[in-house]
């Protein structure tokens, strides 16, 4: 769990450093986050094996889903980022620091009550097993993602 959180803070760290960057930087971030995402799409079709019907349900929930989260964590995120780097951090009053902190407890909130509603939704589209086994997917992705980055960055 920690290594998703963290490979989802990563990810999203990557993103907001790219908006500021030439065109072509930002052009390989996109390229690259969307050969991750179609490597996601296939091996959670692999470790679901999702049934025609179930696919064609699922899809546009998970998809809703991720880009609700993907959202959120954009608008808001960037916001507290951008307000608690090291030296930030160090220059914020007790008041700020307080009202930063319960902005973010909102947002994981947010995330939480969204990541719920996606699970009531798929409840009605996937056995209760296959909710279970996308949790794992995602999970076992994210560590496989983590390594490799991992590997490459050691190796290259």
């Amino acid at each position: 769990m920690k290594n998703y959180k963290l490979l989802i803070v990563s990810a999203f760290l990557i993103s907001i450093a790219s908006f500021g960057q030439d065109g072509p930087l930002r052009e390989r971030f996109k390229e690259k986050k969307e050969q991750i995402k179609a490597l996601k799409v296939a091996f959670i079709t692999t470790e679901l094996n999702l049934t025609p019907d179930e696919a064609a349900k699922f899809w546009p929930l998970f998809n809703s889903f991720e880009d609700k989260q993907q959202e959120i964590k954009k608008q808001k995120l960037k916001a507290y980022l951008e307000r608690t780097d090291s030296n930030a951090i160090d220059r914020l009053s007790e008041k700020e620091a307080a009202s930063l902190l319960t902005q973010m407890e909102s947002t994981e909130d947010e995330l939480y009550q969204l990541k719920k509603k996606f699970v009531a939704n798929l409840k009605g589209v996937l056995p209760s097993t296959k909710i279970l086994k996308l949790k794992k997917a995602e999970e076992q992705f994210s560590k496989k993602l983590l390594q490799q980055y991992r590997d490459k960055k050691i190796g290259g």
